[in-house]
């Protein structure tokens, strides 16, 4: 593994910058980054103004170049673990995977095991190395409380031939989604652009041109219970967060969702729900070798069962026929 270089931000100070402190402005250009982190960078000669090491509170003017350096993050190497894994697909090329709720997929700082790829390691003698020895074989990403249906490659042909499918917007990827509040409508599509959010780093939010990049999801009502809706959502793009923003934006949010404004799970009366309500139910691709249509479905997670069960709703007995009828009905 070769040795990770330090990452140096480079920019120009503008008008609205003018005047500032160097951490001020440097947090007001680099918002996936808090004015903590990037003052202990500064007190560490991480901060400079055009190219002279500066302090935190250093004035900045117009016109200037700013450089801030972060140093590598160090992870060692992921480790194979014999972990669970439900597998829904899997031949010479590739696997699928019925990831559970609370699985991380790679390793990270403060992750660095009992993740996705932990158990990929111990599960497949080769994976692909495209994406690096943190996350080989990883074609695409869920979030840890998402479940379902994720892929991984087993050599780089593979890798590539997915990736291209899913970067041209050719894989069905169908989620089901429990959010907060009674639905009104029957479908939609809703095309935003999607970014960082401007004041949290670990949010995406929907932003204006040209900000952002174009993010299409199509909305389907299932079920409408009291305060709660099932949607299907299939994802015409892949951004980070995308159903939870897009939903966020419809006004509603996902049950369990504390980062996207979602009701907390303990006295808001829907003291079943520990999770973020997100399952990739269906996933759909050409095989990269043989060119034949490949499908996998995850079961309905037992979380999910429980939710509607609790409201006398058998889901995985009427699931076929409400993708039949995309009409709002009520529960």
């Amino acid at each position: 593994m070769e040795k990770p270089e330090p990452i140096i931000h480079k920019l120009i100070a503008d008008l609205p910058q003018a005047g500032l402190r160097l951490d001020r402005a440097l947090a007001s250009l680099l918002p996936h980054l808090s004015r903590s982190r990037i003052a202990a960078l500064c007190a560490q000669g991480g901060g400079r103004i055009n190219s002279r090491i500066a302090k935190a509170a250093d004035k900045v003017h117009s016109g200037d170049l700013l450089e801030l350096v972060e140093p590598p993050a160090v992870l060692s190497f992921p480790q194979p673990e014999d972990l669970a894994l439900k597998v829904l697909y899997e031949d010479s090329q590739l696997v699928v995977i019925n990831k559970p709720p609370g699985m991380v997929v790679h390793p990270a700082l403060g992750n660095s095991s009992g993740t996705l790829v932990n158990a990929l390691l111990h599960y497949c003698s080769d994976l692909s190395g495209i994406g690096g020895v943190i996350r080989p074989g990883i074609v695409h990403r869920l979030d840890k409380e998402t479940s379902g249906c994720i892929v991984a490659a087993k050599n780089d042909r593979s890798h590539l031939a997915l990736a291209h499918q899913f970067a041209g917007r050719e894989v069905e990827k169908i989620y089901l989604a429990v959010a907060y509040r009674s639905a009104t409508f029957k479908s939609k599509e809703i095309r935003t652009r999607i970014g960082r959010h401007p004041f949290s780093r670990k949010k995406m939010a929907v932003l204006d041109a040209p900000k952002g990049r174009d993010s299409v999801t199509t909305i389907e009502c299932l079920l409408v219970g009291e305060n709660w809706s099932l949607f299907k959502c299939c994802l015409l793009t892949g951004r980070t967060h995308q159903i939870r923003v897009h939903l966020k934006h419809l006004g509603h949010p996902l049950l369990g969702d504390r980062l996207y404004g979602g009701p907390a799970p303990r006295g808001s009366g829907f003291p079943d729900v520990e999770r973020v309500m997100l399952h990739s139910w269906r996933i759909a691709f050409q095989h990269p070798v043989t060119g034949s249509k490949v499908v996998c479905e995850a079961p309905i997670p037992q979380d999910f069962e429980s939710f509607f069960h609790n409201r006398n709703i058998m889901l995985s007995a009427n699931l076929f026929n409400l993708f039949m009828n995309n009409a709002c009905r009520s529960a």
